[in-house]
């Protein structure tokens, strides 16, 4: 028996086109995860403080997953669309008010309503990319979609890189702290620019996108009128034990990866590494996602998703014990070896959680596992709170034999533990889960 297509030539220009939108935010993350440790420099704040950049950022996708949910159960796909990339832009604009304001919530609230914008575009794409083409290739015809994701990860850690980090006044000072008031507000005003600028051109790139899915035709349906109460559906959805644990799974699964991509900054400060050359450990770490994708696509053309996702997070939790216990070089290689088995997670979790639903409960149930997202606004402002036991360094105390970051990437290794069993019980539920 022949196996189907990944992607058929029907649908592969709404493919190309969807597919775009996971490399935007991608961008989105990317760029934003340095911006911890731009504004706990730039604002003198604490790690947990400024880990609120990360609180806001998802906390904006949890708070909007839901009703984009119910938004594209009853109009079209385009239209989720066309208010995702909407928020987006205007999210990423209001950086330049806040800019002017010097506020940090500002900032805040800038990110937040952004990620209302991806919650629409996240919500949308991933089940409809879903639902192109046989049940059979979904789980694989999503880890190609996927793909994307990272290249939009590389760009904009590049752009972080190049063009905030590398602009910086207050990381090239030692001393920062101890400047005078005056000396200090040039520089917070100069280094707070730094920061708008990527965002506004972003907003910007984002209305030109708004503009090309307006004057293109997305063949997509409308609800028929005929959906199901939203009690009815939410009952249905909890009574799918594979699908509940898997939205525990997605929580943890965002969190472990938020936390080794946003605090591997404070991991190189703790070996004495300015934070802009750190951003060239981060750079591989994102090139060892996008190869661990492609190579986790292709696997899985052999390997049940349940197997895969089971393998790759149990040597993802041996870099993580790395990360804590080699302190040092070794230990930064090792937590940027984590990407490269972290890349299969996201999208084979969706997959396995969403596989065997109706048509209505994969509607919802992807808002569910968009809220996951959650987990990257409080696993990180967690983590932080671990870096700050001794203080705002990150090398004030020891615990367990090795400074206070080391031990704080304890939290990764729980959650790699997790996704371990749910994938060996994905694995052996396959054809029983949920009967």
């Amino acid at each position: 028996m022949t196996k189907p297509k990944i992607v058929s030539k029907q649908v592969l220009l709404p493919f190309i086109l969807i597919t775009s939108l996971f490399a935007l935010w991608g961008f989105a993350n990317a760029v934003t995860d340095p911006m911890v440790q731009a504004f706990k420099k730039v604002l003198e704040l604490s790690n947990s403080q400024a880990a609120w950049v990360q609180m806001a950022f998802y906390g904006g996708y949890f708070c909007m997953a839901l009703p984009a949910a119910l938004f594209v159960r009853k109009y079209s796909y385009k239209t989720g669309v066309l208010i995702g990339l909407a928020l987006y832009a205007v999210g990423a604009l209001m950086f330049y008010p806040a800019a002017i304001s010097e506020e940090f919530w500002f900032f805040c609230l800038g990110l937040y309503v952004l990620t209302f914008g991806l919650a629409f575009l996240e919500t949308t794409a991933n089940p409809y990319i879903l639902a192109m083409g046989a049940k059979e290739t979904a789980t694989q015809r999503l880890n190609l979609a996927q793909v994307f994701n990272p290249v939009g990860l590389i760009l904009g850690l590049l752009v972080a890189q190049q063009f905030v980090l590398k602009k910086l006044q207050s990381d090239d000072i030692a001393d920062y702290a101890s400047l005078d008031t005056a000396k200090k507000a040039l520089i917070r005003t100069s280094d707070l620019l730094v920061i708008r600028d990527p965002y506004v051109i972003l907003g910007l790139v984002i209305l030109a996108v708004f503009v090309l899915i307006v004057v293109n035709k997305m063949p997509q349906a409308k609800g028929d009128g005929n959906i199901p109460s939203l009690k009815e559906t939410t009952s249905a959805l909890f009574k799918k034990t594979k699908y509940v644990l898997g939205v525990l799974a997605q929580i943890l699964y965002v969190g472990a990866q938020i936390m080794c991509w946003t605090y591997i900054y404070q991991y190189a400060e703790g070996i004495g590494m300015a934070s802009e050359v750190a951003a060239n450990y981060q750079f591989i770490a994102f090139i060892a996602f996008l190869v661990g994708r492609a190579i986790g696509t292709y696997m899985l053309r052999f390997y049940s998703p349940g197997k895969l996702l089971m393998l790759f997070a149990i040597l993802a939790g041996a870099c993580a014990l790395g990360t804590i216990f080699i302190e040092g070089i070794l230990g930064l290689y090792c937590l940027v070896g984590v990407s490269l088995f972290m890349s299969l997670m996201f999208p084979t979790i969706y997959g396995i959680s969403l596989d065997g639903l109706t048509e209505e409960e994969s509607k919802l149930g992807a808002a569910g596992l968009v809220m996951a997202i959650v987990g990257g606004a409080l696993m990180p402002k967690l983590q932080g709170m671990i870096i700050d036991l001794g203080g705002n360094g990150v090398s004030d105390i020891k615990l367990m034999g090795v400074s206070e970051v080391n031990f704080s990437f304890i939290l990764p290794l729980a959650c790699f533990a997790y996704i371990a069993w749910f994938g060996l019980k994905a694995h052996k539920n396959k054809h029983v889960w949920d009967k």
